[in-house]
């Protein structure tokens, strides 16, 4: 997702994508003299029924050597999640809420408290029967001050540990702080996968879950091994095994696919001299999902200009995103025009404002900052970053805003740089339901709001989302949340990127949504 290209792993990968980032810059410049026309790239993988059986090799960037397999922990191994475990609630491929270990949830009146429906003939990979009780622990695994889990600082406000019920062994009762009618969303996130009940001590290390495939080996920021789970409740997956690999540098995970070494390239957006090079070949292609990846120029509103949030509106009305987007991405995108919430989601509002340099200047002017001069921190940690400083930079300039476009490593990028410089290039997988965007990324206290924005009127809003009930009025007011991000926040997000995947041409079943692809019905044709 996360994310992914999901934060909870930025901070620990070291992703050496300088050869990547070289190619990059090659076609930026085309694309800033309109030379060069868009490639055409695969819309998607390859359909048809894959063969049974056969090993899927997954390329991933490296990790921490502290990395766990406990779901719930900022450093948990990604790749291994959607393999190894279920969750009480998934997303779709349409975008909507499905049951996954919760066959059914329903509010009370006022949706202060939820009662989960628990699937019945489901088991863990040691055998044991999944019940209530593990559902249970596995919240308040999240919730315990020791887990140090990303999604505490969510769902925290909302739940209180010692209240959770389960008065039978398929039922889960969750009476809730404050009504939340959007609650059941919250437990789509990748932190949410379901362990076994007293399991945190030793989960980090066997993986056992009642995922499609079982653990059979994993190292930390090395390689690891899933066989298939036989018994899995929805029924043997379609492989024998997945094998990870840990390749440090973008451009040794490219020629690997390319030499057929490897499938499927993890958490790697390709750029597009890379797509076209892969897309090309014999042995590899690229699959095209749209709109998957959120990237944002975030303004640090701690830190002078944007502490004044003329500043920030004159930042954004100084650029034009539709550029940005041709530019950075040669069009594999949508235009953000500072709204996070993706296009596709049913919540997303299309109104904002146009690009108004001359209305960036008043505004600058009035601030005390005209003739704006700042830095732009951005890096080779992902290929976009950099065309997309130097698209801003090249549009901002019509406002009289001086962009100092400066390149810092790759493997400290997530700690020296994120959250901590006044204005950088970042990105989020999208995915996330809107309530949870709003809470993680935006709302005041939150440990990944990468602006540091705190606004009180903002949070009373998604207060009064979360309480409404009815679903057309909670839309509404979700959709005057975009429009207070937008008029107020420190966040600019010029695009929704498509993510470009590189995967083998024996690759069948690649359906990738809600921070991941199909791990159940994947396969290989013809290996």
């Amino acid at each position: 997702m996360s994310d992914i290209h999901h934060p909870g792993r930025r901070s620990v990968l070291a992703a050496g994508a300088a050869s990547a980032a070289a190619l990059g810059a090659s076609w930026l410049l085309t694309g800033c003299t309109g030379a060069a026309a868009a490639p055409v790239l695969p819309a998607a993988a390859k359909k048809g029924a894959p063969d049974r059986g056969g090993t899927l090799r997954i390329a991933r960037p490296p990790a921490s050597e502290a990395e766990t397999l406990d779901p719930a922990s900022a450093l948990s191994a990604y790749e291994y999640l959607g393999a190894l475990y279920n969750r009480l609630v998934r997303v779709d491929a349409n975008g909507d809420l499905a049951p996954d270990l919760a066959e059914s949830w329903e509010p009370d009146a006022r949706a202060r408290t939820w009662t989960f429906r628990i699937r019945e003939g489901v088991t863990f990979h040691d055998g044991r029967r999944l019940t209530a009780a593990d559902a249970a622990y596995t919240l308040r695994h999240i919730l315990d001050k020791a887990t140090a889990s990303p999604q505490a600082a969510v769902l925290a406000p909302l739940i209180d540990p010692k209240t959770l019920r389960t008065p039978d062994e398929h039922t889960l009762v969750v009476p809730l702080k404050t009504p939340n009618a959007e609650f059941p969303s919250l437990l789509t996130h990748y932190n949410c996968y379901v362990v076994p009940d007293g399991s945190a001590r030793s989960i980090g290390r066997t993986g056992i879950g009642t995922g499609p495939f079982k653990l059979e080996s994993f190292a930390p920021a090395g390689p690891g091994r899933v066989t298939a789970y036989t018994d899995h409740w929805q029924g043997r997956p379609v492989l024998d095994a997945i094998a990870f690999y840990s390749v440090a540098d973008m451009s040794a995970r490219s020629n690997a696919l390319l030499a057929g070494q490897v499938d499927l390239l993890s958490q790697t957006n390709l750029d597009f001299a890379t797509a076209r090079v892969v897309a090309a070949s014999s042995r590899a292609t690229v699959a095209r999902v749209k709109n998957a990846q959120w990237y944002v120029l975030p303004m640090l509103t701690t830190e002078k200009p944007f502490t004044d949030v003329r500043v920030r509106q004159a930042m954004k009305l100084a650029y034009d995103p539709e550029h940005v987007v041709k530019v950075a991405l040669q069009g594999a995108g949508t235009a953000g025009w500072d709204n996070p919430v993706p296009p596709g989601d049913p919540a997303h509002i299309a109104a904002h404002p146009a690009h108004d340099p001359e209305k960036a200047r008043y505004l600058l002017k009035q601030a005390g900052h005209e003739g704006l001069t700042t830095d732009l921190y951005t890096s080779s940690y992902d290929p976009i970053f950099t065309p997309m400083a130097l698209a801003y930079q090249d549009s901002a300039r019509r406002a009289g805003i001086r962009i100092k476009v400066k390149t810092a490593a790759a493997d400290s990028y997530y700690t020296q740089i994120w959250m901590k410089k006044p204005l950088m290039a970042t990105y989020w997988y999208t995915g996330r339901p809107v309530d949870q965007l709003f809470t993680q990324v935006f709302r005041g206290g939150s440990s990944y709001n990468e602006t540091a924005w705190s606004d009180k009127d903002f949070d009373a809003l998604l207060d009064r989302a979360r309480r409404e009930t009815d679903d057309n009025r909670r839309r509404e007011l979700y959709g005057e949340a975009q429009t207070f991000v937008v008029e107020k926040g420190g966040a600019m997000t010029p695009m929704f990127a498509d993510r470009l995947v590189g995967l083998s041409r024996k690759v069948r079943g690649y359906a990738e949504h809600g921070f991941e692809f199909d791990y159940l019905g994947i396969g290989l044709k013809g290996a």
